[in-house]
Formats: structure tokens, sequence, C-alpha cells
């Protein structure tokens, strides 16, 4: 069983007010490509299909062109896709049993009542079937019913939700599973402080979305969404696979690529990563204005000027934007701040979460978990 593992396609993001709709029509192309080489069995896209919650038209016919390429280019195989933090979830769901029947499974909600399960769908090889779980991005309120609530009423925390609601399925652990979700998974008694984070990620305070990677070793392979870097979550068989391009300038110099995943007879597997070449790199350029120019390309590019006598030349930007087509950002380094004699004490400035502990006083450990919870689905909720 061959299977590809791509998440976080973004489709419709902007670069600093930069329309990337060429550059995903691009990538995506290049994955229709590779699926057409390699003839994987399932296609896996493990959330945030969309940038946006309501996206735009053009968004949603890059989205179109790209899953029927994929289908003209595997008619056989199956294509599974979740909704991460950053699609509708309704949306994502839309179609659901009409597409089940073209072997396309959107699902975008996860269980709702005590009788629901996650999403299963079952293949078969000469090695026996394989059972794909698939979970959409889940906040605790989103499950209540399901899971219920902690005996003083209080919610469950993302870790204790995720792990009850797989724990209610009944994984055959003889047979070959796979998860497909999309969550902040760390391995157990890591810091969620040390995770290197990208600026085209959205992240909770406190970290209060973090989940303990204990609970995929049930699975053969679990395919995760979420972050935008390439790394393993403590086994070479747990991965987030990244973004298909570069969705910040903070991603810039990373080798983006398709995880493809082979699974023999039980506990036979193998892992492998597909190179993706975009169309347009992310470079960040760092020198005088000189060296800068000779350094032009037709590539996004955020450009450091390190000379400030050269910052105020008049032809200065119109120089380094012919140079650079697709330039970014312009950034000077070294320049001299205001120098007052005059000492001044400025308010501290503070983010929302320290502004509503400073309005209510001094709030027990129950009511900042409360407020960290609301802050987040919140921040998450707005476009």
């Amino acid at each position: 069983m061959k299977f590809f593992h791509l998440s976080d396609l973004h489709i419709g993001l902007k670069l600093i007010n930069r329309d990337l709709g060429e550059d995903q029509r691009f990538i995506l192309r290049e994955i229709v490509e590779k699926a057409e080489a390699e003839k994987p069995d399932a296609v896996l896209i493990a959330g945030d299909i969309y940038d946006k919650s309501v996206p735009s038209a053009e968004a949603v016919e890059i989205f179109d062109d790209f899953i029927s390429g994929l289908r003209k280019a595997v008619p056989d195989a199956e294509i599974m896709m979740i909704s991460g933090n950053h699609d509708s979830a309704p949306r994502v769901n839309l179609f659901r049993r009409i597409l089940n029947r073209e072997r396309i499974h959107m699902i975008g909600i996860p269980p709702q009542r005590e009788e629901d399960h996650v999403e299963q769908v079952t293949l078969r090889d000469e090695y026996g079937a394989v059972h794909f779980y698939l979970l959409p991005f889940v906040r605790p309120s989103m499950v209540r019913n399901v899971i219920g609530m902690k005996e003083d009423g209080s919610g469950f925390s993302y870790d204790e939700t995720i792990h009850r609601l797989l724990d209610r399925e009944e994984i055959d652990t003889r047979e070959r599973n796979v998860l497909v979700s999309h969550q902040f998974y760390l391995p157990k008694g890591a810091d969620a402080a040390d995770v290197e984070r990208m600026d085209s990620e959205i992240l909770t305070i406190g970290n209060i979305d973090r989940v303990t990677a204990d609970v995929l070793q049930r699975f053969d392979y679990a395919a995760l969404g979420h972050i935008h870097k390439p790394m393993r979550v403590g086994s070479e068989y747990a991965r987030y696979c990244g973004t298909p391009m570069a969705c910040s300038v903070s991603e810039a110099g990373q080798q983006k690529g398709i995880v493809e995943v082979n699974l023999g007879r039980k506990g036979e597997r193998s892992v492998s990563v597909l190179p993706l070449t975009p169309l347009r790199q992310i470079r960040i350029v760092r020198g005088d204005l000189e060296e800068v120019l000779r350094q032009g390309c037709e590539d996004y590019a955020v450009v450091t000027l390190t000379d400030i006598r050269e910052a105020d030349a008049l032809d200065l930007q119109d120089r380094i934007r012919s140079a650079f087509p697709n330039l970014l950002e312009i950034r000077r380094e070294g320049l001299p701040g205001a120098d007052y004699q005059v000492e001044y004490a400025g308010e501290a400035v503070m983010d929302t979460y320290e502004l509503c502990c400073s309005f209510l006083g001094n709030p027990d450990e129950g009511e900042r978990s409360l407020l960290e919870d609301v802050i987040n689905t919140v921040g998450e909720e707005l476009p």
C-alpha cells in the first residue's frame, strides 16, 4: 500500500500582500505530476485546505482544478482530506455522501453524538486491510456532546479531548492503521516552546492546544498537519509533512516535499520524501546596495541594506525593484534611533491575555484556563 501525505495547502494565502495564486497552481500541478508518475493508492491531505474559512472564488477554483487533475492522474486512488483550523468545517463537509461514491472523502466535522465515531476508510492489498482514521481539527468545545465534561463541570483540555476521542475507537492493532489529524502534537515530556513555529501559523496563548504524541503509538503511520515545517514527532512514522510551498519569510530555504509512505505486511513500512520545487523561492538578500543589486532575481525577496549611507538615495527603491520584480520588503540595518535627553518610561504594551487578567484583578487558575480558551477560540474564528 503506497500513499502520499500532504497538508496545509493554504490555498488563497497572500504573502505580504502578494497574491500567490499562480505559485499555488504551479505547485499543485507538480503534485499531480508526481502522483501520475508514482501511482499512489491513496492521497491524504491533513487539513488547512484553504487559508481562510471563507475562501475566495479563485481559491475554490484552484482547489477544484487540483482535485480534478488528481482524479485524472490517479483514477483508482482514494483521496482523503480533513478540515484544519483555518478551514470552515461545515464547508469542507459539504456533499460528503456524494463525494464518497467517487472515492473522495472530505471530512470537515468530528463526531457530534455519542454514537458517532471518527470517520474510517478501509483499503485492502495483498497483506489485508489498512484502516485510515480521518480526524478533522478539534477544539474541546466541538465534541462536548461526545466525550462529556469533568465531574466538576469543567471541560477537558485539548490533550484529554484527543485522547478520549481516539480511546473510543476499536482499533485492531493486529491490522495496519493510519491516522490523519490536524493538531499540535508533542512527544511526551517535550516543551512546546522548543518547537520552531513559522510566522504563517496560528499560535495559541500558553500553547493550550498541545497534545501528547503517545496517543499516536497505536497507529502504523500518523499523517499530521498544522505545523508548517517538515518534522517528526518522536518517530519516523509520525510526521508533519509541512506546507508544499513556503507560506512566510520564516520558511525561506526549507526544502518542501510530499511524504510518500509504503506499508508492507504489518510491521514493515518505509517513508521517503519527494522534493517539490516552487515557481519562485523566497530569498533573504543582505548587503550594501551594489552587493544587493548583483543578486537580482525573479524570486520573492526580502532585501536588507547594511550601508545606512545609502538609505536615503533618491532612486534606491526603483533600482531595487528593477532588480527584484517580486520584491516583498526593503529593510535597513543599523539606522540610528532617536536620541532623547529626557528619560521617558512608556506604559508597557500588554497582549490580550495580560490585559484581561489585569482587568479581572487576580484570576485563579480555573479562571485563567477559561480565559485562555475563550481568547484562543475567538482569535481563531476571526478572519
